[in-house]
Formats: C-alpha cells, structure tokens, sequence
C-alpha cells in the first residue's frame, strides 16, 4: 500500500476585507432601521425590537477581528446586506473556480512538477454554486488536468474529508497524486441580519496536492486519518434547488432576501459547543493513541478556525496543558470562519520550524456533525 504526502498548499486570499468596526456599523444601521419601521409592531409586543451589536460582543464570542470578502459594498449596505455577486455567463470562469484557480496554481507552482502528474482533481467546500456540471471538473478544465474529477460536501469538515479521499485513492493506486481545492464564498450563504452571527464568515480558497510518497521529494507524511458523522440539525442550512417550490405564489424574490432565513446558515451555538468539543477532543486523543503517537508531543495544531473558545479548549485537552500560541494556531482574527479551508489556511500560513520526524495534527469539525483528523510527520 502506498503512502500518501501533502506535497503543497496553496492560498487565494479576496483583496477586500471587513473589519469588525465596519460590520458593526452597518449591523446596528440595519437595526435602528429596523426598529424605527417597525416601532409599533414593538410597542404591541408583536415584535422583539432588535439589540446593537457591538465589536466587544464579537471579539468576545467569537475572536474575529476582520474578515475577507468577495463583495465589500453590498454587505455593508443596511438596506442590503447581502454580497453582491453578478452571475457570469456558462461559457465564462465561475467565481468559485476562479477562485480554486488561483490557489490551485499557488500549490503547483511550489509543487514545482507539470500538472500531467495530477491523476484527480477534488472539489470539496461546504457550499457549491450549482448541482452539476461539477465545479471540480470546472477546475480540472482551466488548469488543463486530464484525468478525473468530482465535488464532495462535508461542511466545515470537507477538506479533511477531501484529504482522507486522496490519500485512498494513492493507496489503491488509482492515481499518483491529487489536486484538492476548498472554494469558500461563506459571506453569501450567512445572514448579515442576525446579530447572534452576522460576524462569523469570510471567504477564501484553499488548496492541498497530495501526492504518492515515492514520488515526493519532501512533504509531510500522512500517519493516518479518521472521520466521523453525527446527524444533527444544530448546524444547518435548508437552500437547495427545492426551495423555489416552496416560495409562497407569486414570490420572485431571491430566497437570501425574502426572509426564509432557515435557508441560510443557522445553528444552536451553545449546543454546538457543548456537543462537539468533546467528541473532536475524544476523537483526536483516540487516533492518536492507535497511530502510536504521543498527543501531547505534537508541535502544531492546525485547527478548523471556527470559534476561538471551541479551539482554545481542544487545545488544552490534547495537550494536556495551555497551549503556546505557535503550538494552537489561530487564524481567525484575520480570516473569520472560512469553513473546509479554515485548518488549510493555518496548516498553509504556520508550517515553519519543523524538522524532520516533528509531528503534527490537521483537524476539522462542523455541520452535521462531522469532524477528519490527520496526522502528518515532516520528511526530510
């Protein structure tokens, strides 16, 4: 059985950013609004008036200082607040693939070898922008891949998922090595309304060559990877192709501005917490012990950047100890929660310092629930 090796990363950032005081400023616009139209609703008690947000409440809550978007102007728009993002012809790059491109060429030019190695091309986000044809065939087209391709969706998880894939593929010797891109436009699939997580996203992409460990000239070993699911609807996001059938008669609106909010990201926070820091944490200690390795001699933690607190205590729990900020990377004050690309950014921006045999832990959790681990030792 071959072994397989991340071989490179790669990195598309959007130029534009939001900051937590921008955010909140639009927010609370959109609220006194609110408020002020709806002022009798409130007096009668029919309606909660809406509370301000503030950047303590989110820096608190979350650890979010800024976020990276695709469309700035239509998110801070109270009377939108929702990205603008024109809809581009079928013969034209998608947005999503574009954005793949660019991180996907990031990865092979650092990869150094002709894309003609790269047997497979692996979509894998938490939002895709159309059933079919594949956005991972999309790819594969633009950057001129022959072989196969095709699109998986494990929410925050799909990355480590994606990995998983790819190494089994190399194992089976399907394919010698594989391109794996996490697209992320989050900013249009949250609702920039709700105070309780108007801050939680950004957008980015993310991409992971892995490859076959006789053909690599360095890298990082994969030691092992493990998934897991547990059904749950504390995270959840209803839109889908059916939704136009639900519409009430008549309604022509698009569905992020008629305010079927279910058909956004929503989720039970508090349960989230209190249900998948253990599990991520048991599972992390587990695998490790049946890869023989020491959890608490690992020299980095790539975490999926969702929730400073969420990593912040997976941390201690598997270290057994507070962790260094270089031992728990977090990269979430710049990015926000940019979903499946979250532990890629952290493993792609904070993989200095180790030398050969070091090892570390590339880990994911989110909807559904589902969390991957992957173990990776520096090679020589």
């Amino acid at each position: 059985m071959t072994k397989a090796v991340i071989a490179a990363t790669g990195l598309f950032t959007p130029e534009q950013s939001i900051s937590n005081e921008e955010l909140v400023a639009a927010y609370n616009a959109f609220a006194e609004r609110f408020n002020e139209q709806h002022a009798a609703g409130i007096a009668a008690g029919d309606l909660e008036a809406l509370t301000p947000s503030s950047v303590e409440f989110i820096e608190k809550a979350s650890g979010i200082r800024s976020r990276f978007v695709i469309d700035k102007a239509g998110v801070l728009d109270p009377t939108r607040m929702v990205p603008n993002i024109p809809e581009r012809a079928n013969d034209e790059l998608s947005v999503m693939a574009e954005m793949a491109v660019k991180a996907a060429q990031q990865a092979i030019a650092a990869w150094g070898k002709p894309v003609s190695e790269i047997g497979a091309v692996l979509c894998a986000a938490s939002n895709m922008p159309r059933p079919y044809p594949a956005l991972s065939i999309e790819v594969q087209q633009a950057l001129g891949i022959e072989g196969f391709a095709f699109d998986m969706n494990v929410a925050c998880s799909s990355a480590t998922f994606g990995i998983k894939t790819a190494a089994d593929f190399i194992a089976s010797g399907s394919v010698k090595a594989v391109l794996m891109v996490n697209p992320e436009i989050c900013s249009a699939h949250l609702n920039f309304k709700d105070r309780d997580s108007h801050f939680i996203f950004g957008d980015v992409a993310t991409a992971v060559i892995i490859e076959a460990e006789d053909q690599a000239k360095d890298g990082w070993e994969i030691l092992g990877t493990r998934l897991k699911t547990v059904m749950s609807n504390n995270i959840r996001n209803n839109f889908g192709f059916l939704n136009k059938a639900a519409l009430p008669t008549g309604e022509a609106e698009p569905v992020a501005a008629s305010g079927l909010t279910d058909k956004m990201f929503v989720q039970q926070g508090r349960k989230v917490f209190k249900d998948v820091v253990p599990m991520v944490s048991d599972m992390i200690v587990d695998h490790a012990a049946e890869l023989s390795v020491d959890p608490t001699g690992l020299k980095r933690l790539w975490l999926h950047q969702a929730n400073i607190n969420m990593n912040q205590f997976i941390g201690r729990k598997v270290l057994g100890r507070e962790p260094t900020p270089e031992e728990n990377v977090i990269i979430l004050d710049d990015y926000a929660n940019t979903s499946s690309a979250g532990s890629i950014i952290a493993f792609h921006l904070h993989h200095d310092g180790f030398h050969p045999g070091d090892t570390g832990l590339i880990c994911s959790f989110g909807a559904g629930y589902s969390a991957g681990t992957v173990f990776v030792r520096k090679r020589a």
